[in-house]
């Protein structure tokens, strides 16, 4: 069994190479066969925007182009931007940190709700609360998060609690201006945080109600065991394999950022420099964005397979 997971493991670990390759190859080649290029828009002498496309070599067969980053990024070199005239790893490196500064809050908060206001709605004690909870949870999972970050938007311009202008890192690193001001965090945190507090909600909930209803919860109420303690002590133990199942992959949505939530309240995280990088038509950055936001989603899938299989023997874990 032991030599089984360890295949299972590799195989999990060649697939999240796979994947970050197929997405950046993508993104890349995508920006390249879009029209026109970053170049173009400079307004410059053509006879100097020719001299500088080849210098970058994108004069070159589309092959070559690919064949080249392809070459450089196994060696982690993504390039320079062409919009800011900067290694691509090194502002992808900032905005990565602003992002799991703001992934980090979201996870937090949204697992919180969740399992509080999942565990007591799946209990099926009928206090108001928990059915105004399940309510609001069903509204977020109907709506996409640019409606939901726009509408915090409009509450916080209408209300005047909250800054909506973005967050002003100046000359300080993400975190060094978080301590400074956190005010700023409130608000893409809760657009990020809501959605994923709704799925996981649902999906505690549901889970709840199938372990109450267990023969050996239900034997343990029959034994005289009170309800709280059967139901957080016990009922939540089982349930977690539900949420866990997921969790992973939760994690890496939370950690890569949604590029609605960060263009609309100018949070300067992945996506947002990815939008900027294709506004601009920057392929290397459009590139070195794609290869952030892909390793974060399968570094959270493969830690959620993993962790499935090393509780499963079934699946390939060690018994």
């Amino acid at each position: 069994m032991q030599r089984g997971f360890a295949r299972f493991v590799l195989g999990r670990a060649v697939q999240g190479v796979v994947f970050v390759l197929v997405v950046s190859s993508a993104a890349l080649l995508l920006t390249q066969l879009a029209p026109g290029d970053h170049l173009s828009d400079l307004g410059a002498d053509p006879a100097i925007v020719a001299a500088e496309r080849h210098r970058l070599g994108l004069d070159r067969p589309l092959a070559a182009q690919y064949a080249s980053w392809v070459g450089r990024a196994v060696r982690l070199d993504f390039g320079n931007s062409l919009k800011y005239q900067r290694p691509v790893s090194t502002l992808v490196a900032e905005r990565a940190a602003n992002t799991m500064i703001l992934g980090g809050c979201a996870l937090v908060l949204a697992t919180a709700i969740a399992m509080i206001v999942g565990t007591l709605a799946g209990s099926g004690r009928s206090g108001l609360l928990v059915r105004i909870a399940g309510g609001v949870s069903v509204v977020f999972l109907s709506i996409p998060p640019l409606v939901t970050s726009f509408s915090l938007l409009l509450v916080a311009a209408f209300t005047g609690w909250l800054p909506v202008g973005g967050f002003p890192l100046g000359s300080k690193s993400g975190v060094a201006s978080l301590l400074h001001d956190s005010r700023y965090l409130i608000l893409p945190t809760l657009a990020l945080a809501l959605p994923l507090a709704a799925s996981l909600e649902r999906l505690q909930a549901g889970a709840i109600r199938e372990a109450l209803a267990q023969p050996s919860l239900l034997g343990a109420r029959a034994r005289g065991i009170g309800p709280d303690r059967l139901l957080w002590r016990h009922a939540f133990r089982l349930s977690l394999g539900s949420v866990l199942s997921i969790y992973g992959i939760v994690v890496a949505t939370a950690l890569s950022g949604s590029f609605a939530v960060e263009v609309v309240m100018s949070w300067p995280g992945l996506g947002a420099l990815m939008y900027e990088a294709l506004v601009a038509r920057d392929l290397f950055l459009v590139a070195g964005c794609a290869v952030a936001v892909s390793t974060f989603l399968a570094f959270g899938v493969f830690v959620s397979d993993l962790a499935l299989a090393a509780a499963d023997p079934r699946r390939g874990g060690p018994s």
